[in-house]
């Protein structure tokens, strides 16, 4: 523990569990400890406002692709979801919604952003130092998500372009991209949302596309106001329609996990979408993936083909070479000059920054702990890092249904944790390393016969090549994985003040 860090434990504010972030992980958190009897709980977020990836994330068109009656809590359904696919705006403000009904707002400290979090060894306790302020806790639960922090693209001279630019997760809707050239580098779930809405603005749009994705047909539309009220007024009939979303949604593991040969029936179709969309046989050919279908993650899109196909836009797949204070220059050597980039790059999901903040037992730092790919027991547990759970952890995401139904289970399962300790009257709690590493070499094993296995590069990937974001299997598999808890896959014990030594 540094010096600095030495003098912010003397001045905390003492708390029994803080959790970072308000997004769906830690305003669900929240709310089970409020069931638990709970109340002593402090929520940082960095934020003015709760919401996590549906409050930062304003670009254009943005919105899930998850239909909105699975992507939503259990225990807190909306019977007026106005789309199969709900938007940004919807999802914001279903979190404030849920957030204001549960009265979390007096627990959560806005405008504070974590910088640093020590476990104490001789107390069993965490001095977490914010922005705007410090504060001593026992637990710490942290729902701060694994797409949080924005990417840049390694492109040399990314850093000198003078132009306008910013990141599709910080748009900026003050500057007005009418008449300008713009360019768009990345083609991933953001860009083929935002690029349809922005297509018509700017005089040139170059799409700059490293790998192109499999697209299938997003098929959305309006709730009609007779489903609403029925929804409303019969709930079985939206349970039943969830559960139908559910089921089909779980079929896809099938493919993805336990016969990769039948994801072939998924390519026929986005094959189809290809041809029926695109005429230009040498732009179908530059739009069309090399890569088995699901090795990297499937998008939905009705517009992002034709979108390319627009007089003032070019798919540019040649690749970079650097980027100049006015330009952008290919590997090809062809320049064009741009007004403004507008980066559709993803975030830093396997090597996320918040690890570097993380100090646990014998000052050991989370992101040298993860140095060749993360890993945690049910992705929330690490070993040395006693007291400290994650919320969508490592191998925790999915590639075909919804995140929060996993969010659900975690919680469920870290208060499971939570309640034990307490049981025992432990001051700490950690999971044993050979539960640890069983269980992830089991997890690596079956990843190996996935489709993500397949070769392609995708954000599923740690730079070693190991497979650190996926849970290969149905999300029932977790749950019932979950459910099963054993206090002997974990150590508790007392702190050395507790035990008078």
């Amino acid at each position: 523990m540094t010096q600095s860090a030495r003098e912010n434990a003397d001045n905390c504010l003492e708390t029994r569990i803080v959790i970072v972030g308000t997004g769906f992980a830690g305003l669900g958190m929240a709310i089970r400890l409020k069931e638990m009897g709970i109340e002593d709980f402090v929520i940082i977020e960095r934020a003015t406002d709760v919401g996590g990836t549906w409050r930062d994330n304003r670009y254009p068109g943005a919105a899930c692709d998850v239909p909105s009656h699975l992507y939503s809590f259990s225990f807190e359904p909306n019977t007026e979801w106005s789309r199969v696919y709900p938007t940004q705006p919807e999802l914001e403000a279903y979190l404030q919604n849920v957030a204001d009904k549960w009265n979390l707002r007096p627990h959560i400290r806005f405008s504070h952003t974590l910088t640093a979090a020590h476990y104490q060894q001789d107390s069993g306790q965490w001095i977490i130092n914010t922005s705007g302020g410090n504060f001593r806790s026992q637990f710490v639960i942290c729902g701060n998500g694994g797409l949080a922090e924005p990417k840049l693209p390694d492109i040399p001279g990314v850093e000198r372009f003078a132009g306008h630019h910013f990141h599709s997760a910080t748009w900026d809707h003050n500057y007005s991209l009418a008449g300008k050239r713009v360019a768009v580098i990345g083609t991933g779930a953001s860009a083929i949302q935002f690029v349809p809405k922005i297509a018509d603005a700017p005089e040139q749009l170059s799409v700059y596309q490293r790998t192109p994705n499999w697209i299938l047909p997003r098929k959305d539309r309006a709730y009609h106001r007779f489903e609403k009220w029925l929804f409303k007024r019969l709930p079985i009939t939206r349970k039943l329609l969830r559960g139908k979303i559910y089921c089909q949604n779980e079929m896809r593991v099938l493919g993805m996990v336990l016969h990769p040969a039948l994801m072939k029936l998924f390519r026929i179709t986005a094959s189809w979408n290809i041809r029926r969309q695109v005429a230009d046989p040498t732009l179908r050919t530059l739009l069309t993936p090399t890569f088995p279908i699901g090795c990297k993650r499937i998008l939905i899109s009705n517009d992002w083909y034709p979108a390319l196909q627009k007089p003032n836009v070019e798919v540019v797949g040649t690749g970079i070479k650097e980027i100049t204070p006015n330009s952008i220059i290919n590997k090809d050597g062809s320049e064009r000059e741009v007004d403004c980039i507008i980066f559709g790059t993803g975030f830093y999901a396997t090597e996320n920054p918040i690890a570097a903040m993380i100090h646990g037992r014998d000052g050991r730092v989370l992101a040298d702990v993860w140095a060749d790919g993360e890993e945690a027991y049910l992705g929330s547990s690490v070993h040395g890092f006693p007291n400290f759970f994650f919320i969508v952890g490592p191998n925790v995401t999915l590639g075909h249904s919804s995140m929060v139904y996993m969010i659900e289970t975690q919680i469920a399962a870290i208060s499971r944790v939570l309640a034990a300790a307490s049981e025992v009257s432990a001051t700490a709690v950690e999971v044993r390393e050979d539960v640890q590493q069983a269980y992830n070499q089991d997890l690596q094993t079956r990843l190996g016969g996935s489709v993500w296995a397949t070769g392609c590069d995708s954000w599923y990937k740690h730079r070693s090549g190991k497979i650190t974001q996926l849970w290969p299997g149905f999300t029932f598999s977790f749950r019932r994985r979950n459910r099963d808890f054993k206090k002997s896959d974990y150590l508790f014990s007392k702190s050395s003040v507790e035990a008078g030594t």
